[in-house]
């Protein structure tokens, strides 16, 4: 089958390499244009980028996709587009371009999680499976008919990070199993059901920032959801204190108030949450240092039992 592939982060790039090894032929790959990124904020090429160029593939990087970028796909004219977290939507004129469509790898259980961060929200929300999606594109947000599912566990300490990497492989797969059935004509697509769906909008770095008044089990969610971006952090006086890793505290926070330290010790530093919880903070990262033991972090700040970890909330007027 002749392809445009559409593709941006890590995420998608073992969907670029198995339709490239399974002997589709890949005629143009979009991707993001160069943006900075990490802690330097060097410009970066896109994952999808420099696995495309690697394999000779003519790469495209337009900012928006627009009549010269619709003329040039018409000209190649693929039987197919295929989509894997591209990063814009696609203008109806495109959706209409490849006689068998433009089929979409999407990282949940659709309609389930619909948006930018199915991943990071289904751990965040206390997902116990997700798994992946192929579907038809429309003109909606992630709303086309269904092709195949493949459904996942998510295990108890899977972050956002190590979700990513178990459902990309299992994606590619998946997409390459549709595009064979999809050519054969041995998929019929499914509607999804609108009364089923939730978003997963993009996630914002202040979403990240801690609320101790969240059950222990929340917290911990959103701390595994946002490793290994945007973090979840603290915020105190001397900036951002990053959450790396957690548990829920067995015994639980008594009446504490939320967000005061009931105790440091090896294991870590326990503190007070919502509903009588606690959460043991394994592992830090104080602003400009490197990650540490909670422990070794409560040392140094000399803090004790019954500080309050964060900046107090802003009185209302």
């Amino acid at each position: 089958m002749t392809l445009v592939f559409l593709g941006t982060p890590d995420f998608a790039v073992p969907s670029l390499c198995r339709l490239h090894e399974a002997g589709h032929e890949i005629l143009a790959v979009l991707t993001q244009p160069d943006r900075p990124a990490g802690r330097g904020q060097k410009i970066q090429a896109s994952g999808v980028k420099r696995e495309a160029m690697s394999r000779g593939l003519p790469v495209h990087q337009p900012i928006h996709l627009d009549a010269n970028v619709l003329e040039t796909l018409r000209r190649v004219s693929p039987e197919a587009v295929v989509v894997v977290a591209y990063g814009l939507i696609l203008p109806p004129a495109l959706l209409q371009l490849p006689p068998l469509g433009c089929i979409n790898l999407h990282a949940s259980l659709l309609p389930r999680y619909r948006g930018a961060a199915p991943i990071q929200w289904a751990i965040a929300r206390g997902e116990t499976e997700t798994g992946v999606t192929t579907m038809l594109m429309d003109a909606g947000l992630d709303t086309g008919p269904i092709l195949l599912q493949k459904t996942i566990v998510i295990s108890g300490d899977d972050t956002g990070g190590t979700l990513e990497a178990r459902l990309a492989p299992l994606g590619a797969d998946l997409l390459l199993q549709t595009l064979s059935r999809w050519e054969r004509g041995d998929l019929g697509p499914i509607p999804q059901d609108d009364a089923q769906a939730t978003l997963a909008p993009r996630i914002k770095k202040e979403e990240a920032l801690i609320d101790w008044s969240l059950l222990a089990a929340e917290i911990h969610c959103r701390v595994r959801a946002f490793d290994p971006w945007p973090v979840a952090f603290v915020a105190l006086e001397s900036g951002p204190l990053r959450i790396w890793k957690a548990k829920v505290a067995p015994e639980g926070g008594a009446e504490a108030t939320p967000g005061r330290i009931l105790g440091i010790d090896r294991d870590g530093l326990v503190v007070a949450c919502g509903g009588q919880t606690a959460l043991i903070l394994e592992n830090v990262q104080p602003a400009g240092k490197a990650r540490m033991t909670a422990s070794d972090f409560a040392r140094g700040k000399r803090l004790a039992p019954g500080d309050f970890l964060g900046l107090p909330k802003p009185r209302k007027l």
